[in-house]
């Protein structure tokens, strides 16, 4: 298998991705003081549901990456303060997020889901008050605005990963370092793969767009750096 050449394909694939997707949603180079960044809610669900897989995506590019990466001694590591917004234009956001290496785990829930109320106390004292009137239940609407602060956070994390995928190797082989000192301490018991079982987050049976095609390669790929198949 070519590593190398794999994650190149992947990697400039997910590029043009995130570059329609950052095109799209207009996102905007610096963002205003005080104010606040919205988006349409169709809008801003439709570039959800494709961040979602491309992050998934990018997770699995970074475990690829990973399989020969190897820590920096604490001394020898760089100033990352000066260096965590070379890639991004001057005078971007620089509270950018870090960009997360591990899945969410599914949460599990055996208890029957409660039923909300349709009714509520209408209490009143005859002939001297009249009973509250009942609210009418707000009904979304497409064209509704959102705030997108957090989807631009995250579309910038997702540019600045990829575009230094070595980085990412190295703070996912940091985390593997720990992770193993935990597992031995807990006996067994945590977070022993950074990928969750399953289908990966944002991904889907039917491809609807080009992202899916992407991540399910990328999770073929990353199972078998995780797990190599037996040849002999």
């Amino acid at each position: 298998m070519d590593w190398t050449l794999a994650i190149k394909r992947n990697r400039e694939a997910l590029s043009r991705i995130l570059a329609a997707l950052i095109a799209l949603v207009g996102l905007p180079e610096h963002e205003p003081a005080g104010g606040q960044q919205t988006l349409p809610r169709h809008l801003h669900a439709q570039a959800l549901r494709i961040l979602r897989a491309a992050e998934s995506a990018i997770r699995r590019l970074v475990v690829i990456a990973a399989r020969e990466a190897q820590p920096r001694p604490a001394g020898a590591r760089p100033d990352f303060a000066a260096l965590r917004n070379r890639n991004e234009p001057a005078g971007a956001n620089a509270r950018i997020p870090a960009f997360p290496l591990l899945d969410p785990l599914k949460r599990y829930s055996f208890e029957p889901p409660r039923p909300a109320s349709k009714f509520m106390p209408r209490i009143c004292v005859v002939g001297i008050t009249e009973p509250a009137p009942i609210p009418e239940k707000p009904v979304a609407s497409p064209d509704d605005a959102v705030d997108a602060t957090g989807l631009y956070r995250r579309l910038l994390s997702s540019r600045r990963a990829l575009a230094n995928l070595p980085r990412e190797a190295r703070r996912l082989a940091r985390w593997y370092r720990r992770n193993r000192l935990k597992l031995i301490q807990s006996q067994g018991r945590g977070r022993a793969s950074p990928l969750r079982m399953g289908r990966p987050p944002g991904g889907r049976k039917r491809s609807i767009h080009l992202v899916d095609d992407t991540l399910r390669e990328c999770q073929a790929l990353a199972l078998d750096a995780l797990d190599p198949p037996n040849t002999s």
